[in-house]
């Protein structure tokens, strides 16, 4: 790993799993809103009208909380092959890719804090008679006994209410997390349980469709271009801690945060916090907060900076603006917390990711933007994309890989703990009927499991919570999988928060009630 360089070299890898894919290295996403090269774009009212009617017909497969309004629905048992829709791939270019979609509230993706179990689902989630499930169906994993340890200290100084105690989860991932699918329910369960120290980290807006966070207002406009670690690439490899790193394409481009204004969870705040970058070419950044000015910042630097401008309030309902006064100014995302003993969670998810991707970064950048988050529990989620790349991507340069990033993260947070949740069953539709996993997943899931041990983490088995290999054709047929097989239903992200909630309580119980000895020093 080298410091101060883009990691966009397209190696051979990344070039031969997006020819798999169909891909060009200099293609770029779909939501870009730029013809193909070599395409004469849109020049016809009938042609406009034929996208707009595809763009309806798509919209409700951007994300699995949708599925109820999709036209077209799977095909039923029995009528061929139904392949599962390809994972994102990589842009293997430098470059920005303007966003042309506004950043709304989305209401209609958000998580309803109570689910509803349906019937067939709870008959394979319940015990018998009706009893309330208290245990995980799979306990964490940590040969260490000491990798939940730091997390665990943090956490008990929260429950004792003790002044200035945050325990701040961090918690990476793909399109699940992007979606706030899984975080939302655990966010809401620790803060329940423990208080809510606010939202967490957001990026600037939606660098993809589906990006979505719960109990949070957000708001911004198209004026923004992104590079991302899934391309295409920033030429620096400064992307902060989300993955993205957003440019204002001129003057007026602005971004808005705000408590959330209806339910139990996020409608207080008592700091923002905007992460940023000074940079040569910077311009101004315009600081609003409740619609008053609160400061002009000048970007402009002769070096690269990471920065992080804090702007505190009375703890209750609050707006911040973003907002860029010229072009160039080049910002990360938005932190929303508290000034009272509780939980925080940044879901980090992003579309398209594979682990390997975290080391897109330039290193003391992505080091920096970590430490200061200091967060207490670092939590990464990956294997849907993997999965998708089956074995084209050699399994012994995925464990190589994914321990140097998990390597890169424990050294930056040396005084953090570390977990690793494993992929989920992932299947295709049968030509004959019924399903078949992809045989991939328990590889990759055992080979997160032992990376885990040796770098110090601990590890949840998605995979046999689940019910072990062919189960996502049960969770599809009892509401709990997505129709592309790949994903969780919106029932079914619950029933995994639950259980992590629930697996990471489990030691934390051992923890409170057993006397343990200290942690080794890293």
């Amino acid at each position: 790993m080298t410091a101060a360089r883009p990691k966009a070299d397209s190696s051979s890898d990344e070039s031969a799993l997006q020819a798999s894919a169909g891909q060009t290295a200099t293609d770029k996403p779909l939501s870009s809103g730029e013809p193909r090269a070599g395409t004469n774009g849109l020049h016809s009212s009938t042609m406009l009208a034929l996208v707009s009617l595809a763009v309806f017909v798509a919209i409700p497969y951007l994300h699995p909380s949708l599925e109820r309004l999709r036209l077209l629905a799977p095909l039923p048992e029995g009528h061929g092959l139904v392949a599962v829709a390809p994972a994102a791939a990589p842009v293997a270019s430098v470059g920005e890719a303007p966003l042309v979609v506004e950043t709304t509230p989305q209401a209609e993706l958000s998580q309803p804090e109570e689910v509803s179990l349906p019937p067939a689902a709870a008959e394979i989630i319940e015990p018998a008679g009706g009893a309330k499930v208290d245990k995980p169906p799979r306990s964490i994993e940590d040969p260490s006994g000491h990798a939940l340890d730091a997390f665990f200290k943090r956490l008990r100084a929260v429950e004792r209410k003790e002044p200035g105690s945050i325990a701040r989860i961090t918690y990476f991932g793909d399109s699940i997390v992007a979606s706030d699918f899984v975080t939302a329910t655990l966010r809401r369960k620790f803060q329940k349980h423990f208080g809510d120290a606010g939202h967490g980290f957001m990026l600037m807006a939606n660098a993809w469709p589906g990006y979505f966070h719960n109990d949070v207002e957000r708001f911004s406009t198209p004026g923004w271009k992104v590079s991302r670690v899934v391309g295409p690439y920033a030429s620096d490899g400064f992307y902060g801690l989300g993955g993205v790193s957003f440019k204002a394409r001129g003057k007026g481009a602005f971004s808005r945060f705000s408590t959330a204004k209806k339910g139990s969870f996020g409608r207080s705040v008592s700091r923002f916090v905007v992460h940023w970058l000074a940079h040569e070419s910077g311009g101004p950044m315009v600081i609003s907060v409740d619609g008053a000015h609160r400061e002009t910042i000048d970007t402009q630097s002769a070096t690269s900076v990471s920065k992080f401008s804090t702007y505190d309030v009375p703890d209750g309902p609050h707006e911040l603006e973003v907002r860029a006064d010229g072009p160039h100014v080049r910002a990360f995302g938005v932190v929303m917390e508290r000034d009272t003993p509780g939980v925080v969670l940044d879901a980090i998810g992003i579309q398209g990711c594979r682990i390997r991707f975290l080391d897109k970064s330039d290193d003391a950048h992505f080091a920096e933007q970590l430490r200061a988050r200091d967060p207490a529990l670092t939590v990464f989620q990956y294997g849907m994309n993997e999965s998708e790349d089956g074995e084209l991507f050699p399994l012994d340069q995925y464990a190589s890989t994914m321990k140097e990033v998990l390597r890169q993260v424990r050294a930056a947070l040396p005084n953090s703990s570390c977990l690793l949740v494993g992929p989920m069953d992932r299947a295709d539709k049968k030509a004959g009927g019924g399903y078949k996993s992809r045989p991939v997943v328990p590889k990759l899931a055992a080979i997160q499991r032992d990376v885990a041990a040796e770098v110090g983490c601990a590890y949840w088995d998605t995979l046999s919570a689940m019910g072990g290999l062919g189960s996502m054709g049960i969770w599809v047929q009892r509401g709990l999988g997505g129709a592309d097989l790949a994903h969780p239903s919106g029932t079914g992200a619950d029933v995994l928060g639950r259980w992590i909630f629930l697996a990471l309580m489990e030691k934390y119980t051992e923890y409170v009630e057993q006397p343990h000895p200290p942690a080794p020093s890293p």
